[in-house]
């Protein structure tokens, strides 16, 4: 009795070895599957899908500002275009949010030297009075001076913050201009300022082309007017400023939230031949700011991931898991989108393969990083040698995000790359009237297209996961 009760032991001990080894199993894409990928590469590098498809979006509905008109209108764009592509599923699921709309905005100096300003009102602002508002202006070199400051030099205010991007390949300065514009817009409404202005958060000298972009308001009672100078216009007015005399502004916002807007994320799907239940998620954002028409931000992202999921669904034969692509809605004004498709699918976590997704323009993609369990770096680094020859370099040492919308399914467990496009002059057209289709290379977009296929393709065909599953990258620092 003793002797099977130690060879029942034993047998337990070896399962429970035997388990551990599998689990502990490396991820691995066969050689078949990397064959196709590459030739799959190349392909999409002479394709034109994704221009055509950024192309007709923003020429046939133009900008989509959430919640407005072209939004609804691009959500039935992209419906009918992802039912013509031919993918298994079209389908959307809701997404509710505040509306927001813009309706006019002027600004000029009063005094010492009258002269009107190049001004966009950012989302979330509140409106000025009827007929505008005028008042002293008070300056700040940066959002931590005016951090600083004495409420009481800022109360009965327009305060004003000067932020200055320069141009980089990863953008990573829009990190301070970004959080100037949301959160340096809040901080003066607390401590007491009538309105705020900002020097725009881009990167454009030498035009008159205001930058636009969200608030950090979540109450519209809270909200005070909002707006960005063009970066021109900001100089100038740094100069009056600067001459000593007290300068007087007025400013004039016909803006405003107006309840709450039901949008739509738009999904579609080539669905898995082996795993149909397991997801290669891609995708970007359907709205857009409303200056001009949503090119880089977000039409390419979206055009990009349509183009890579067509690409692997023309293919001999289906990919083993299903590829999703999604358009989010209003990533603008907040991640509605992004946030309430994690929402809703938080407890799929474990059933998603890896993702990421496009939102930094038409630029080539330079760098690839990954957020993985470690088992599954070896297929990292296997799609990274067939992303190479285009032009992309892995960088092992830093974590995957996901792109900004689908961050919030890498926050709930969702293992994840980045692909960091070239952003050089990505912050000369960002949230202003340049966003427009001529900002975009065709062949540029083709290999961004590439790497996407390429990527979700071979992520599709793994054999094995890449460690899905909920919390499972709490610590990596990558996602909000």
């Amino acid at each position: 009795m003793r002797h099977t009760v130690r060879l029942h032991a034993l047998a337990a001990c070896v399962a429970l070895a035997f388990s551990a080894h599998a689990a502990a199993r490396d991820t691995v894409i066969p050689d078949k599957a990397v064959a196709a990928a590459t030739a799959l590469r190349d392909r999409a590098m002479n394709d034109i899908t994704g221009y055509d498809f950024v192309a007709g979006l923003t020429t046939e509905v133009g900008p989509r500002l959430a919640g407005s008109a072209a939004d609804k209108r691009g959500v039935e764009w992209t419906v009918a275009k992802f039912k013509a592509m031919g993918f298994d599923k079209v389908y959307t699921e809701k997404v509710s949010y505040p509306l927001w709309e813009r309706r006019s905005e002027h600004a000029q100096i009063v005094a010492p030297y009258p002269q009107p300003l190049a001004v966009t009102a950012l989302g979330y602002s509140a409106g000025t009075p009827a007929g505008g508002l005028t008042a002293q202006v008070v300056a700040f070199d940066d959002l931590a001076a005016l951090k600083a400051a004495d409420p009481a030099t800022v109360k009965g205010k327009i305060v004003y913050v000067s932020t200055h991007m320069t141009p980089q390949k990863d953008g990573h300065d829009y990190g301070m201009g970004s959080a100037t514009r949301t959160a340096g817009a809040v901080v003066a409404a607390k401590m007491g300022a009538v309105a705020y202005l900002l020097r725009s958060a881009g990167t454009d000298p030498h035009s008159r082309t205001p930058h636009t972009g969200v608030t950090g308001f979540k109450d519209p009672a809270e909200a005070i007017p909002a707006a960005a100078l063009s970066l021109p216009d900001a100089d100038q007015l740094e100069r009056v400023v600067k001459s000593g005399k007290p300068v007087t502004l007025k400013l004039d916002l016909d803006v405003g939230f107006k309840g709450t807007y039901q949008g739509e994320n738009v999904i579609a799907e080539v669905t898995g031949r082996k795993h149909p239940d397991e997801v290669v998620a891609i995708g970007g954002h359907l709205d857009s700011w409303d200056l001009g028409t949503g090119a880089i931000d977000d039409g390419a992202g979206v055009a990009i991931a349509a183009a890579a999921a067509k690409l692997i669904k023309d293919m001999p034969q289906r990919p083993d898991r299903t590829i999703r692509v999604i358009a989010f809605a209003n990533e603008e004004m907040g991640l509605w989108g992004g946030r309430a498709y994690a929402d809703a699918h938080a407890k799929e976590v474990s059933t998603f393969q890896l993702g990421t997704e496009s939102d930094f323009g038409a630029g080539r993609v330079w760098r690839m990083t990954a957020s993985v369990k470690p088992e599954a770096r070896n297929a990292i680094a296997q799609i990274a040698k067939v992303l190479e020859p285009i032009g992309v370099a892995y960088d092992a040492s830093r974590p995957g995000g996901g792109g900004s919308d689908l961050s919030q399914m890498h926050a709930k467990g969702m293992a994840a790359l980045s692909l960091t496009q070239d952003g050089t002059n990505y912050f000369d057209y960002h949230h202003n009237a340049n966003d427009t289709l001529d900002k975009i290379d065709p062949k540029d977009l083709a290999q961004n297209v590439a790497v996407y296929a390429a990527f979700a393709y071979m992520a599709a065909q793994a054999d094995g996961n890449f460690g899905s599953a909920p919390g499972a990258f709490a610590n990596d620092g990558a996602h909000d």
